[in-house]
């Protein structure tokens, strides 16, 4: 790291201070993992914005538990505390007060050395992936519990209504879950009294799905949440992630109005998939993504309708570049109907 960038991320960057996570246990930030050792505490000279912390329990015979994490916005010299909890195996949040912040700040020179530096040579990957992921969009997206687990999990607390030596106490079991809380995507939605003309153009058009999104949030926040699904899915393993990512590829592969109304959102929305596509393994397609060809026909359709569309020259040539370059990495063939558009053929005895 340059001598410079040092300087400047140990004083302004974030640090997350992580007490009593036991050796052994996986560990990492963004796109990076490691095994803790013995005197680790946490990390420092964390860049300020979006970042993915997750861990994962190591047993003695080396088996590790499914990933558990949680979505972390750092502020420019923050100091975030938490500690690990034996009983459920997670880092949980360590309650101070300004007193004892103060003495940990004061303490910092010491703790330094069981301090892991943020690995910055990745950070222009990670923006590269979550560019888009702002704070508001964290913030709505992440659990209740603001727990993510790659296995959908309730935490029950009981809790005591009454006075239970009066014989009057009821226990109440509180959920609190780690669902994901996803944009929904109502693709079958259909305004009452519709002609058959009007739901056939919704059918193959998805753009009031798209406009009625963006009416919520910023124009972009559609980016945001289709990169902090593909990174809770690749980094925290978490399936339901997935599923939204397809679904929202889907709908914006889907949206033909939209491509004249928003060209900015789909010459980005190229940027995100081509980065997203290029920091993922090879056998990532040929096991789950290319599985009936999801990403090929959905892309296939989002070609023609930039092709066919009146967008600028400029979203013309990305458009097709990113083509070429995915059918030159993948051997991905666009120029074959997907096979849902085909004709069907009946055979007559």
């Amino acid at each position: 790291m340059d001598n410079e960038i040092a300087k400047k991320l140990f004083y302004e960057g974030a640090i997350l201070v992580c007490f009593d996570v036991p050796e052994g246990t996986e560990f990492g930030i963004d796109y990076n993992s490691w095994n803790v050792g013995p005197k680790f505490k946490g990390v420092k000279m964390i860049p300020p914005g979006f970042h993915f912390v997750f861990y994962a329990a190591v047993g003695r015979s080396g088996q590790v538990a499914p990933r558990t994490g949680f979505f972390q916005y750092f502020k420019q010299k923050e100091i975030v505390v938490k500690k690990w909890d034996p009983t459920i195996e997670d880092l949980v949040d360590q309650v101070m007060s300004d007193e004892e912040m103060e003495r940990l700040r004061a303490d910092l020179e010491n703790l330094d050395q069981n301090l892991g530096k943020y690995p910055y040579e990745s950070l222009k990957k990670w923006v590269s992936l979550s560019g888009h992921v702002t704070e508001s969009i964290m913030t709505q997206i992440e659990p209740v519990c603001k727990r993510i687990s790659s296995l959908t999990e309730v935490t029950q607390e009981n809790l005591v209504d009454g006075e239970r030596s009066k014989g009057g106490g009821e226990i109440r079991t509180v959920a609190c879950d780690t669902t994901l809380r996803f944009t929904p995507l109502p693709f079958r939605d259909f305004p009452v009294g519709a002609s058959p003309a009007q739901i056939t153009k919704l059918s193959m058009d998805k753009s009031q799905v798209l406009e009625e999104i963006m009416a919520k949030s910023t124009v972009k926040d559609i980016l945001g949440e289709l990169q902090l699904a593909f990174i809770t899915f690749l980094v925290g393993q978490v399936y339901d992630a997935f599923e939204q990512w397809k679904n929202l590829i889907r709908l914006l592969c889907s949206c033909v109005d939209a491509v004249d109304k928003h060209p900015d959102v789909f010459e980005a929305f190229i940027g995100v998939i081509h980065f997203q596509l290029l920091e993922t393994p090879q056998d990532f397609f040929v096991d789950i993504v290319s599985r009936n060809n999801f990403l090929v026909d959905n892309l296939h359709t989002f070609f023609m309708t930039v092709q066919d569309s009146a967008v600028s020259a400029k979203l013309k040539r990305k458009t097709q570049k990113f083509k070429e370059y995915l059918t030159k990495r993948f051997q991905w063939n666009f120029d074959e109907e997907p096979e849902e558009d085909a004709p069907v053929v009946v055979e007559t005895p």
